[in-house]
């Protein structure tokens, strides 16, 4: 046999044990600093583009405001306002749905006869994988201006509410993780642990906790997506509105498929429970050769029921399970993006993964810390079954960063790879100390073999044997010395009491004793302790701005201007060859670039004053994209100035300006100009 480290001594193991209540509590207080970073949360949807952009100065007034996302998002009537200087809103308060293909766009029109000034745009919205996003910016008219007006401070599903929000959504990750990890761990790893009372109260708390947690993200939804005031959950219009949307639908759709877990749990630890324990007291009297041919038949046909229910079990619950999962997998990242058909399913995937390997992780803690006698073949089952877990983790793991990711500068420069990277970090470190727990358990059969060699050899009993016929022997004696307790019944009450304190201080002795069984549970207490961290991180990770999104919003808050700051503006010289056809026009472009813009031309005679043209076109062609000529036909404002609000210029790029004019009915001349279009 291979030389291993010398056991930790039993006095260690009660020490380790002593201080499961103080780790906890580190574990509580480093998961509540988690809290706290996390919130307000990160936005999804990113603003890429607005018309007029961030800071820029526009000659006149455009006739609305436009906003472009990064993704879906959902806005109502009164997402976008917008302020003049004074703070009175200037918009019409409809809402201009503009999107088209895959451009998410949304405006709302403005009063017209704006005045020169600053102007504030304030948006509300919510992302298409459930996270409210908000922004400010402003315009000025003419020349910047003071303004009364100041942008808000507060996110949207900021404040207490979002805190709140927050702490209910880790909640019901983690009440999902010991719900399907516990159950979980019972079906596939540990049957004979529906009849523990510890186990039972884990998974129960697990579907509690869960259940709770949705009832207070749906009651919360409308002020954690609005006015962020804790008043607003008895508003029953923002319940409908939110019942209406697809984040309300997932948390419905959540409440029902718990009331089918309520189900699973009561069949799981009642019937199955009970024909788990007689098949097992029927196989122990077969066993022992206690049993007649009729009742091994009927040991048999116990096992065999017992086992079908626990493959019917078995589907229910992965059904379940499945469909809990979806719920987020059709309301957050995964819904959103690239790829989505194939996202969500990896997604359900990876959070089943995620819960198996977690979940069943702290129902083993807790079963080598409540039950004294957990069989090895339960711990190595569980092994195998975290291994198959980490490996389906992986491959969808790789797949998820990719698509949130982008790119390998979004690893290092992004806040999600950031924290992607701390997740495979804490997964690499689990893994380590899985590996370790592995090599206790070999060595917990190591012990045992040794103890049962020697006690075959010395023909005396293994320690657990003796404790228990120890315990057999004083709980008959002193149920024959007490006989004539039986007319006292507190007396008798006072004796079970005894035997009971007895028993389970022997128990715990013998748990303790096994040097393997001590170490098992150090490094499976180490492993939850990683484990409660990664859940904290892999929650915070779903409520920050993936890579993708968060890339697209800092080019364009730190790439340089893609348009002029300024209006385009050109003069072209003109001759009809009639009777004063010779003369100048000015075209002013406002603001030049790719979108909506203004235009106003202005046409002088020779002697420099307004000429008055009976009319006049304009065309724009972008030669180089085959685009155009695409004519407009401005609106005369005055003598000698005409003008057309709404120009729309699809690409960058360079385009040809044609304008016709004419001065008489046979006199015309077309001129034309390149400009370059950002």
């Amino acid at each position: 046999m291979t030389a291993t480290a010398p056991a930790p001594s039993p006095a260690r193991a009660a020490r380790a044990t002593a201080y499961l209540p103080r780790l906890a509590l580190v574990l509580a207080a480093l998961l509540a600093s988690l809290f706290t970073a996390a919130s307000p949360a990160s936005a999804h949807a990113a603003l890429t583009a607005s018309d007029p952009k961030d800071g820029a100065v526009v000659a006149t007034a455009p006739a609305q405001v436009t906003l472009s996302f990064s993704e879906q998002v959902a806005m109502g009537d009164d997402s976008i306002r917008v302020m003049d200087p004074q703070g009175k809103r200037v918009d019409t308060g409809e809402l201009r749905d503009m999107c088209s293909g895959s451009t998410v766009r949304y405006g709302t029109a403005l009063h017209s006869g704006l005045p020169n000034g600053t102007y504030t745009v304030a948006w509300q919205a919510v992302s298409a994988d459930s996270h409210p996003v908000s922004g400010a910016f402003t315009f000025s008219v003419g020349a910047p201006s003071a303004t009364s007006v100041s942008l808000p401070d507060r996110q949207a599903g900021g404040g207490p509410v979002g805190v709140v929000y927050d702490i209910a959504r880790y909640a019901a990750y983690a009440g999902f993780t010991v719900l399907v990890g516990g159950a979980a761990f019972i079906l596939l790893c540990w049957r004979r642990g529906s009849a523990e009372r510890p186990l039972q109260k884990l998974v129960v708390r697990g579907w509690v906790t869960l259940t709770a947690a949705t009832l207070a993200m749906l009651v919360l939804r409308t002020p954690y997506t609005g006015s962020g005031k804790f008043a607003d959950v008895f508003d029953l219009d923002g319940l409908q509105a939110v019942l209406e949307t697809k984040t309300g639908a997932s948390f419905v759709s959540r409440l029902l498929l718990l009331g089918a877990a309520a189900l699973f749990i009561a069949v799981l630890f009642g019937a199955y429970a009970r024909r788990q324990k007689t098949s097992l007291e029927a196989v122990d009297e077969t066993g022992a050769g206690d049993g007649t041919g009729a009742e091994a038949e009927a040991a048999d046909e116990a096992e065999k029921e017992t086992s079908d229910l626990a493959f019917g079990l078995a589907i229910g619950g992965t059904v379940v399970a499945g469909g809990i999962a979806a719920t987020w997998a059709l309301a957050e990242h995964a819904s959103t993006g690239i790829q989505p058909g194939i996202a969500m399913p990896v997604d359900i995937l990876h959070l089943l993964a995620v819960a198996a390997w977690l979940g069943g992780l702290v129902a083993l803690l807790v079963a080598l810390h409540k039950v004294p006698d957990i069989e090895r073949e339960a711990v190595q089952r569980f092994s195998k079954v975290a291994f198959i877990s980490v490996l389906v983790l992986a491959v969808t793991g790789v797949y998820q960063s990719w698509r949130q990711l982008g790119s390998w500068s979004a690893l290092t420069g992004t806040s999600y790879g950031r924290l992607l990277i701390i997740k495979v970090s804490l997964v690499a470190v689990l893994v380590a100390i899985a590996y370790l727990s592995r090599k206790w358990t070999g060595r917990l059969g190591e012990v045992r073999s040794t103890e049962e060699a020697g006690a075959g050899a010395t023909g005396e009993e293994p320690a657990e044997v003796l404790a228990g016929a120890d315990v057999s022997r004083e709980t008959s004696t002193g149920s024959g010395s007490d006989a004539g307790s039986d007319a006292d019944p507190r007396r008798a009450a006072q004796l079970a009491r005894q035997r009971a304190a007895r028993e389970k201080a022997r128990e715990k002795q013998v748990r303790d004793a096994d040097p393997g069984r001590a170490g098992l549970r150090r490094s499976v207490l180490a492993e939850a302790g990683v484990a409660v961290v990664l859940l904290a991180v892999t929650t915070v990770l779903t409520s920050t701005e993936p890579g993708r999104a968060a890339q697209l919003e800092t080019n364009r808050s730190t790439a340089g201007p893609a348009v002029p700051n300024r209006a385009v503006k050109i003069t072209l010289p003109f001759d009809t060859g009639g009777q004063n056809g010779k003369g100048t026009v000015r075209l002013e472009l406002d603001p030049g670039r790719v979108g909506a813009n203004t235009l106003h031309l202005w046409a002088d005679g020779e002697d420099g004053k307004p000429l008055d043209l009976p009319e006049i076109k304009i065309a724009f062609t972008l030669p180089a994209k085959e685009i155009g000529p695409l004519p407009v036909a401005p609106d005369r404002d005055a003598p000698g100035h005409w003008s057309a609000s709404g120009v729309q210029l699809p690409l960058a790029g360079e385009w040809r300006i044609d304008v016709t004019v004419r001065t008489s009915d046979i006199d015309q001349t077309t001129v034309q100009k390149n400009v370059k279009i950002g």
